[in-house]
């Protein structure tokens, strides 16, 4: 009897360890209590514009209805801001003047000079060449096949030595502390751009030989693959030396007058031919010279005139410096050009750049003003320009 007990004890046991465990398990358990994050000390983005120095750029994140985000404490902004005398030199002169722009047209120029996410002090700034990639809060255009998803427009900050740029503006005064992020006062609005690298080289009248020579680099190639198409894909990074007309015509008139006088000409009636025939920019379309000027030969000589990164005067060594260019990705023991430029109180006043086949350096025709004015600093969508004064001979 004893035993039948124990046996059915034992056989019981388990089911009323489960029940147990089941009663355990229905327990109401504590509401979990949160944690409260107490907001950052000091002031936000916003409050710091209430400086009188910023007037202008407060009206316009007023209107730009962009005050609630850098209000916002649980965020963090890299903040490139023009201060009044800013404003002022980029042709704003007031902030009553804030009112002709569009809130669009502000919202467009505010997220270009604003980072998201992250606060860049001038200590995370490398003082290397050429500048620091970053992306901006203006979103370029929305997802289409020719443009990645969420694609950014990019803004570049850089040093050299001790002195602190974005793109090429001066930073007047870094690491202005708020509680949402950083703020760096600029000597100019950061003016977001709006056209490409091709724009610029097929409207300038000055650069019609390069225009020419990259058509004829693009012959019997898809169209995809053309340097015209590379030349305007949204999402390139790219710096363009580009060789005015003038250096275009100097270089074809000596090279075609050296051939001629190969092939039995006198140097007289050479020098004659070659002048003629390098007066229009037709020369790379003459079909008496496709033998000489092929695609693949003239498409050499085109991407050495470029950086697959995008590079500012200011970003520039002060000592000669070897840089690579494209022509690196089919020759890649290529030395590339090499660049020096000389700083002064406003920034670059002169820098060169020399191709290996080239006696002497070839000069940037220093003018920074806005295209199509300017020959240096041009900023574009996908890169940046700078006119030289000779054509850069890779060999």
């Amino acid at each position: 009897m004893k035993l039948r007990i124990y046996q059915l004890i034992k056989s019981f046991l388990p089911v009323v360890l489960f029940v147990n465990l089941l009663a355990s398990c229905n327990k109401e358990l504590p509401y979990p209590v949160p944690i409260v994050q107490p907001p950052p000390a000091g002031s936000s983005i916003t409050e710091i514009l209430a400086d009188p120095n910023y007037s202008i750029l407060k009206a316009a994140v007023t209107r730009a209805n962009l005050t609630a985000l850098l209000s916002d404490k649980s965020k963090v902004f890299t903040f490139f801001a023009p201060d009044d005398a800013a404003m002022q030199y980029s042709g704003i002169p007031s902030a009553a003047a804030v009112n002709f722009f569009r809130p669009g047209q502000l919202d467009t120029l505010l997220k270009y000079c604003l980072i998201g996410g992250v606060k860049y002090t001038a200590a995370n700034i490398p003082a290397s060449f050429p500048n620091l990639y970053l992306q901006s809060n203006f979103i370029l255009a929305p997802p289409s096949p020719s443009l990645p998803p969420g694609l950014r427009m990019p803004i570049f900050p850089a040093k050299n030595g001790s002195a602190l740029f974005v793109n090429n503006i001066p930073i007047t005064q870094a690491d202005i502390p708020a509680a949402n992020g950083v703020i760096h006062r600029v000597a100019a609005v950061i003016m977001p751009p709006s056209q490409y690298l091709w724009d610029r080289i097929n409207a300038d009248p000055n650069l019609t030989y390069l225009k020419a020579a990259i058509q004829r680099a693009d012959s019997g190639v898809a169209a995809a693959s053309t340097l015209q198409a590379a030349l305007l894909n949204p999402a390139a990074n790219l710096t363009v030396f580009a060789p005015t007309n003038t250096a275009f015509q100097t270089l074809l008139t000596g090279q075609i007058t050296l051939a001629l006088i190969a092939q039995g000409m006198d140097p007289g009636t050479a020098s004659a031919t070659a002048s003629a025939l390098a007066a229009s920019p037709t020369v790379f379309q003459n079909p008496a010279l496709y033998s000489v000027l092929t695609p693949l030969t003239v498409k050499g000589l085109v991407v050495y005139h470029m950086l697959g990164i995008r590079a500012f005067s200011v970003n520039m060594p002060t000592v000669a410096t070897s840089i690579k260019t494209l022509l690196n990705s089919a020759i890649p023991a290529h030395p590339g050009v090499s660049i020096t430029a000389v700083f002064g109180m406003g920034g670059v006043t002169a820098a060169t750049i020399k191709g290996l086949g080239n006696a002497t350096a070839s000069n940037f025709l220093i003018n920074p003003t806005p295209a199509p004015g300017g020959t240096s600093d041009q900023h574009y969508i996908n890169g940046a320009l700078h006119e030289i004064d000779q054509v850069l001979i890779p060999q």
